[in-house]
């Protein structure tokens, strides 16, 4: 285990751009090392000022590329314009079945930002959690904040109709679809429609593009309360760049939305009383174990659950107040 006075180092290293100090600590973050609480509590107070954008769709949408095209976009400084931000990406792979990791990942991706301070990209293996997040993927975007990122792109892994968890992480969630891949209105009635901020129909060089937008247009429509902010739909060909410039603007001026009225404040709130849900049950859980409450008593008592020997609610009461009686803390 990491003595506190290195984690303050580490933590005090990678605030000052030190790649390898960041790398570090994100390793130890998604391993859920014993030291990830104390690096965490230590990257807290420099987060907050960081610009969430999570990117999502179905496989094969050209998520990736269109990450890319926006990292270029917020690190280049066009002539009369104030980008020129420091860029973070997570981009959440699928798992590879036989070493537990991250298919593909940063070594592919993004090559052209190699020797660029200014930015970091790390790929994350789902390692079989369901909502197209891993479930470090809110920890691991809170340390690149802590490195002074401006703009952190979270990519998912594109597992279509379930995938809303990141509406949960992001600031501005955007929606990716494309022309041409079956019943585009059904994947949008199945949660997507509520989570976008903005939709993005890439690829719009293909045949199709118009229908696509006019489906989304009139699933708008028929929302039964006029929203108080309506998604818009830009057009991108992620692949030539065509149609960036429109969406970064177009995500701009959803920040600029949010920023009214304490809207983000109000968003961020929500996420942390998840973030907060989930906390308190892994800590519960983990003092459990620490108590002697191990895989070994769940089985057993399930079995004697199944066959009808015990009551799942007595049950659970008695283990509550056995694990967690006085004295038993930890």
């Amino acid at each position: 285990m990491t003595p506190p006075d290195s984690i303050t180092a580490l933590v005090g290293r990678l605030r000052q751009g030190d790649t390898r100090a960041l790398a570090r600590a994100i390793s130890l973050v998604e391993n859920d090392a014993p030291e990830a609480p104390a690096l965490l509590s230590a990257c807290f107070p420099s987060t907050g000022r960081a610009l969430r954008i999570g990117i999502t769709g179905a496989p094969g949408a050209g998520k990736s590329t269109l990450v890319d095209r926006l990292a270029r976009a917020f690190r280049e400084t066009p002539e009369g314009r104030d980008h020129n931000k420091t860029v973070g990406v997570v981009a959440v792979d699928p798992t590879s079945p036989f070493t537990g990791g991250a298919l593909l990942g940063d070594r592919i991706r993004f090559q052209n930002y190699q020797g660029d301070p200014g930015f970091y990209a790390r790929s994350m293996a789902t390692r079989g959690t369901l909502g197209g997040l891993a479930l470090s993927t809110a920890d691991v975007a809170l340390v690149l904040e802590a490195s002074g990122k401006d703009v952190i792109l979270i990519e998912t892994v594109g597992v279509g109709q379930d995938e809303i968890e990141i509406a949960r992480l992001a600031d501005i969630t955007l929606v990716v679809l494309v022309p041409g891949m079956g019943d585009d209105v059904q994947s949008l009635k199945a949660g997507v429609m509520e989570i976008a901020d903005i939709f993005v129909v890439n690829k719009s060089d293909r045949e199709g593009a118009d229908r696509v937008e006019q489906e989304i247009r009139a699933l708008q429509s028929l929302a039964p309360d006029h929203p108080v902010h309506t998604p818009p739909v830009i057009r991108t060909t992620a692949t030539t760049g065509d149609g960036i410039e429109a969406l970064v603007a177009a995500i701009n001026e959803m920040q600029q939305w949010l920023l009214q009225e304490n809207r983000l404040g109000a968003r961020r709130a929500q996420h942390w009383r998840r973030r907060l849900d989930a906390m308190l049950r892994t800590e519960l859980m983990r003092r459990a174990r620490q108590n002697g409450f191990d895989a070994k008593i769940l089985h057993f008592h399930a079995a004697r659950i199944a066959s009808g020997q015990q009551d799942p609610w007595q049950l659970v009461a008695q283990l509550t107040e056995k694990v967690f009686a006085p004295g038993n803390s930890s």
